[in-house]
């Protein structure tokens, strides 16, 4: 397995903000409004780098967001996969018809001949789309690479990479900068006894793991096989790797904002600090070395780590 190693940077900060959490597909309307509709699509930012996690269509929003600040896009796009869920955004992000953006996009689920280019271009192009992918102007790029292969996207920001359960493949991927790191684990599925292996050993010790909670325990029953998994199969995976922070993510359509709430008391009952995301979701994560170690901007509440977890200690006012 490829290695690369993370170097302490000056602004060693990561900002966490979630523009869709769901999966599946789009679900607007008034029983959603408050933790949103769009599919998955996470900014987060290193220092001054930008990585988009997923390409949903939550990522229409960001763009227009990144339009109007009239800065030219320059973005790392780690696609999970390629089913539609994930990459229905990308023909509607504003910095694909800009000449001055460049995108990288970065995959692993495909094996030769297959490849993320072909796949993308594909969703773009009749009879699917117009043929839209003539209308872009961005600079791109599009790299494939194995699973557990380490990518050194720019100077001191490192991700790992892992095989996920899910059919067709899908890949979750850590990512570290200065001494913080963050797991994006979405679409898998957890084995019917016992936990994953490869992944308790993958996001051991993060300071967030974002991971799939698209169904209970009691849903799953009549959902084995569709490569999703649960919010209690989330905190046993968090307890069991000593992940300082779980955040749940990839929500069922069907979950509207009540269903949503009642797991949120759940979760935060069993595994306090805790979060089931939403759009508009922004976390900040801080070094290590400061006291407070993460910071839900939404909320203005603030954690601190104790015996390895970050616990609510209270609010800036």
């Amino acid at each position: 397995m490829a290695t690369c190693t993370p170097a302490v940077e000056h602004d060693s900060r990561m900002i966490l903000e979630f523009w869709g959490v769901r999966g599946g597909l789009p679900t607007p309307g008034a029983a959603t409004v408050r933790y949103g509709g769009n599919t998955v699509c996470v900014e987060l930012r290193c220092g001054p780098h930008l990585l988009i996690l997923d390409a949903g269509s939550g990522l229409r929003e960001f763009g227009r967001t990144l339009a109007a600040a009239g800065v030219p896009a320059n973005a790392d796009i780690l696609l999970s996969h390629t089913h539609f869920d994930h990459i229905c955004g990308l023909p509607f992000f504003a910095p694909m018809f800009d000449t001055r953006a460049r995108i990288r996009f970065w995959a692993g689920h495909l094996a030769p001949p297959n490849s993320i280019v072909k796949a993308l271009i594909h969703s773009w192009q009749a009879p699917v789309m117009p043929d839209i992918h003539t209308k872009f102007c961005a600079q791109t790029e599009f790299h494939d690479f194995a699973p557990r292969d380490a990518l050194q996207l720019h100077p001191g920001l490192c991700v790992s990479t892992t095989s996920l359960c899910h059919p067709g493949n899908a890949i979750g991927y850590r990512i570290s900068w200065g001494a913080s790191s963050i797991c994006y684990i979405t679409d898998t599925e957890h084995p019917g006894h016992g936990i994953d292996m490869n992944l308790l050993q993958f996001v051991a010790g993060a300071d967030i793991m974002i991971y799939d909670a698209s169904y209970s325990d009691e849903e799953y029953q009549s959902r084995i096989g569709l490569g999703h998994s649960t919010w209690q199969a989330g905190l046993r995976l968090a307890d069991a790797a000593a992940v300082k922070q779980l955040v749940l993510f990839h929500h069922d359509p069907t979950h509207d904002d009540g269903v949503m709430d009642a797991i949120g008391s759940a979760v935060a009952n069993r595994r306090p600090g805790s979060l089931v995301a939403r759009e508009g979701l922004r976390i900040t994560v801080a070094s290590q070395f400061d006291d407070v170690i993460a910071r839900n901007i939404e909320t203005d509440e603030f954690y601190t780590e104790q015996s390895g977890r970050l616990i609510r200690s209270g609010t800036s006012g």
